[in-house]
C-alpha cells in the first residue's frame, strides 16, 4: 500500500466527512444494521513468522506516587532496558484483566477504547537497548510480547534509544460503529498517547511526539506500507504518529531526523499480518477517504505554546501503577452521589496545558474547551459551564455563543481557572437526551462536551483533524485517571447529537465543533462479573529470552467437550482434577465423587496452584456454563481441559 499524498481538496473532504457522520435527533450516522457478536473481529493482531519475545511483567510493583508524574524531578529515571520497556507497555497498552459474565469473556486493557474494540496498534523502535534486538517490533498485548518485524542492516552505536509508533486498524471500530468509526479511532490514539505518557512518568521518563515525520515516513518506519506482509483480505493499518522516549533532562522538541535515520537502515523484514475478520458484512469507503485526506505531508509549523499558569498543586500519593491498572470505564452511576468542589476544581485544573504530563508530549496550543453540564457538585449551581483552556479563545467564544450567556465566575473558583457559568439550570434531562438518551450523562456528578476551535485549523492543515481528536482523547485520559484518584470514575461518550449540542450553545457556523463527550461520577459496580488476572498463566519472574512456543490467537487455546463414558474413565484416574461449578446448595445436595467446588472467589486459587499438566474436568448443571470455565483453564495454558456434556444432570441420570 503506497502512502501517497492527500487529495488537493483534502480540507473539503474531511470537513464533509465530519458533517456526514454527525448523529442527529432524527437519525444516527450510517452504521451496520445488525451485529453478530460471535463474529467480532479478532482484537489481537499478530505477525506469523516474526520472532517473538516475552516481555517481563511486574510493573504493578512500581511504587512511584501518582503525584510524582507531574513532578518528574522526584523520580529517578529508570535504565532503558527490556525490563523498563516491559513496564512502560504493561502500564499503558497491555491487558489489565479478563472479565467474564455468563458465556461471554473479554479482555480489559490499560488504555481505554471505544466499545472496547481497540483499533490502536503499537510498535517499538529500539536502538542499543539491552535485551532487545535493534529494529522495529510489533507489540502483542495478548502475551505481553514483542514480535521482531524489521532489522537494521548495520550495527548501531550510541546511547540506548526508544521510540513508540502508533497506528490504527479502522475496521475494528467500523465493524460496530460504521462511518463514525474514524473519529473514534483518533480518540483512541489520544487515549493511548496519554496512557503511554503517564506510564513513562512512573519510570521517571517523558515522551515527546516526533513532529517532523510525514505519514508516508511513519508507515515506512513501522512497515505498514509493505504489501507483501499485508496480503489480500488482511486489514491494513493507518500510520498515526511516533513518540520518542526521553530518559534524561534537557532534551528539546525533536525533529523528524531523530527517528528518520532508521529509514535507510531497515532492510530485513519478517512476519505476515493475520486476518482479523474474514467476513466484512459492510463497506465504509468514506473512512478510507477521511484517512487519505488527513495524511500529514509537511513538518508542523506553529509557535510552541507556553501557557502562563502557576505550578501544579500536590496530587495523589497513591502508587501510580495501582491507579493505572485499576482504571475502568464506569457503566452506571449512583445518581444520589455528589462531588465536593475541591475535588472538582482539582480535576479540571489538571486539564490546563502546563509543560508537565501529559501535555508536554507536544508543543501544540490547546484548542479544546470543555463545556460542563453540572448536576451534583457542591458549591456550584446546576447548569451549563465552560473551562477555557486557552484564554485567547474567550472573545471568539463569547461572540460565537448565545449572547444571553452570563459568563460569570463562580465564587471560590481558583484564580488560574478560566471557568465560567454560562446558564444556571437543571440540565439533567437535556444531558441525557443530548447523549443519545444515555443515563450515564445525567446520573453522574457532571458531564461535558469538548468544544474545539475547528474550522479554521482544519482548513489550514487537514491532518490536524486527527490531532484535535488526539487532544480530546488526551483530555479524556486525564479525567479517567484523576477521577480514579478521587474515588470517582469516568467514561467516554462517543454517541451524542452534534448539532443539538451546538444549538444549546448558540453556535451558528463551524468555527467551533464538539468532538468528544465525557462523564464523571460515583460508579455502581456490577458484582455479577468475574474478574481474572490478565496474565495469570505467567509468573513475574520468568525466562524472557523465550522465543518459541508463545501461544497466539492463531494457536487458540482449546478444551474438549466429552460425554459420560469418557468422563468415567478420566474420573477413575485419580490424577484428574474434577471441578463442580454449580451453586453451593446444589453441590452439597450431591456431586460427582471427588469433585471440588469451584466458585468465582476460589477460581484463581485453582488456576494458580494447579500444575499445568493436570487433566481438568469441569461440569455445571447441563454442560453449558462449564464451557466458559473450561476455556479459562485452557487460556491459562492447562494442557488437557474437558467440559462435561449434559452436566451433573446428565451424569446423575446415567448413574441412577
Amino acid at each position: 500500500m503506497t502512502i501517497g499524498l492527500p487529495p488537493a481538496n483534502a480540507a473539503d473532504v474531511i470537513l464533509a466527512y465530519h458533517q456526514r457522520t454527525k448523529h442527529k435527533m432524527d437519525r444516527y450516522a450510517a452504521g451496520p444494521e445488525t451485529l453478530d457478536w460471535s463474529e467480532q473481529p479478532n482484537p489481537f493482531r499478530d505477525f506469523a513468522g516474526a520472532e517473538s519475545k516475552l516481555l517481563p511483567l511486574g510493573a504493578e510493583n512500581i511504587t512511584t506516587p501518582f503525584a510524582n508524574i507531574y513532578n518528574p524531578d522526584r523520580t529517578p529515571a529508570a535504565a532503558l532496558d527490556e525490563t523498563s520497556v516491559g513496564a512502560l507497555l504493561q502500564l499503558s497498552l497491555a491487558l489489565n484483566a479478563w472479565k467474564e459474565y455468563g458465556p461471554d469473556r473479554w479482555a480489559m486493557r490499560s488504555n481505554p477504547s471505544s466499545g472496547n474494540l481497540h483499533p490502536t496498534e503499537a510498535y517499538v523502535l529500539a536502538r542499543n537497548i539491552p535485551g532487545l534486538a535493534d529494529g522495529v517490533h510489533h507489540y502483542a498485548p495478548r502475551n505481553h510480547s514483542l514480535e521482531h518485524r524489521g532489522s537494521l542492516s548495520n550495527a548501531t552505536s550510541g546511547e540506548p534509544a526508544l521510540w513508540i509508533g502508533l497506528s490504527s486498524i479502522h475496521w475494528r471500530e467500523a465493524w460496530k460503529y460504521g462511518e463514525r468509526a474514524f473519529r473514534y479511532c483518533q480518540l483512541d490514539v489520544g487515549h493511548a498517547i496519554g496512557a503511554l505518557r503517564y506510564a513513562a512518568g512512573t519510570l521517571g521518563w517523558r515522551l515527546q511526539m516526533v513532529e517532523g515525520l510525514s505519514s508516508a515516513e511513519i508507515a515506512s518506519l513501522l512497515g505498514l506500507d509493505r504489501d507483501a506482509d499485508f496480503t489480500a483480505g488482511v486489514e491494513r493499518e493507518a500510520p498515526d504518529l511516533i513518540l520518542r522516549v526521553v530518559t534524561g533532562p534537557g532534551v528539546t522538541a525533536l525533529k523528524g531526523g531523530d527517528a528518520g535515520f532508521l529509514l535507510d537502515q531497515l532492510s530485513v523484514w519478517q512476519g505476515r499480518a493475520n486476518v482479523l475478520d474474514r467476513h466484512h458484512m459492510y463497506k465504509w469507503p468514506v473512512i478510507d477517504e477521511a484517512s487519505a485526506a488527513t495524511k500529514k505531508t509537511a513538518p508542523h509549523e506553529e509557535t510552541p505554546y507556553r501557557g502562563n499558569f502557576p505550578g501544579i498543586g500536590e496530587g495523589s500519593p497513591e502508587p501510580a501503577a495501582k491507579v493505572i491498572l485499576n482504571r475502568r470505564s464506569a457503566q452506571a452511576f449512583d445518581r444520589s452521589a455528589r462531588m465536593g468542589s475541591g475535588s472538582f476544581y482539582h480535576l479540571i485544573d489538571r486539564l490546563l496545558a502546563r509543560p508537565v504530563a501529559p501535555w508536554d508530549v507536544w508543543t501544540y496550543a490547546p484548542r479544546l474547551h470543555p463545556v460542563f453540564f453540572i448536576h451534583r457538585v457542591d458549591g456550584l449551581e446546576p447548569g451549563l459551564y465552560i473551562l477555557l483552556r486557552n484564554p485567547d479563545a474567550e472573545m471568539r467564544l463569547k461572540q460565537a455563543t448565545h449572547q444571553d450567556f452570563v459568563w460569570k465566575r463562580p465564587e471560590h473558583v481558583p484564580p488560574q481557572l478560566n471557568f465560567f457559568q454560562l446558564l444556571p439550570t437543571d440540565c439533567t434531562k437535556v444531558a441525557r437526551t443530548l447523549h443519545c438518551h444515555q443515563a450515564i450523562a445525567s446520573d453522574s456528578c457532571f458531564a461535558l462536551g469538548m468544544l474545539a476551535e475547528f474550522d479554521e485549523l482544519v482548513h489550514a492543515e487537514p491532518w490536524r483533524y486527527k490531532q484535535l481528536h488526539w487532544e480530546a482523547g488526551l483530555i479524556g485520559q486525564v479525567l479517567y485517571l484523576e477521577a480514579e484518584t478521587l474515588g470517582f470514575r469516568g467514561t467516554g461518550i462517543g454517541c451524542f447529537f452534534d448539532d443539538a449540542m451546538h444549538e444549546i450553545l448558540g453556535l451558528k457556523d463551524t468555527r467551533f465543533a464538539t468532538l468528544y463527550h465525557f462523564t464523571v461520577g460515583l460508579p455502581l459496580i456490577d458484582t455479577r462479573m468475574l474478574t481474572l488476572p490478565p496474565y495469570g498463566d505467567r509468573t513475574e519472574v520468568e525466562d524472557t529470552t523465550q522465543t518459541q512456543g508463545i501461544q497466539t490467537m492463531a494457536e487458540e487455546a482449546s478444551f474438549e467437550r466429552i460425554g459420560i463414558d469418557i468422563a468415567r474413565q478420566l474420573i477413575a484416574d485419580d490424577k484428574t482434577l474434577v471441578l463442580d461449578m454449580r451453586d453451593p446448595g446444589s453441590y452439597e445436595s450431591g456431586h460427582i465423587e471427588g469433585a471440588e467446588h469451584v466458585t468465582e472467589s476460589n477460581l484463581f486459587h485453582f488456576l494458580s496452584t494447579t500444575p499445568k499438566d493436570t487433566p481438568v474436568l469441569i461440569y455445571c448443571y447441563h454442560g453449558n456454563s462449564s464451557q466458559v470455565y473450561a476455556k479459562t483453564f485452557a487460556d491459562f495454558r492447562f494442557k488437557t481441559v474437558y467440559s462435561l456434556d449434559g452436566g451433573y444432570e446428565g451424569w446423575r441420570k446415567a448413574n441412577s
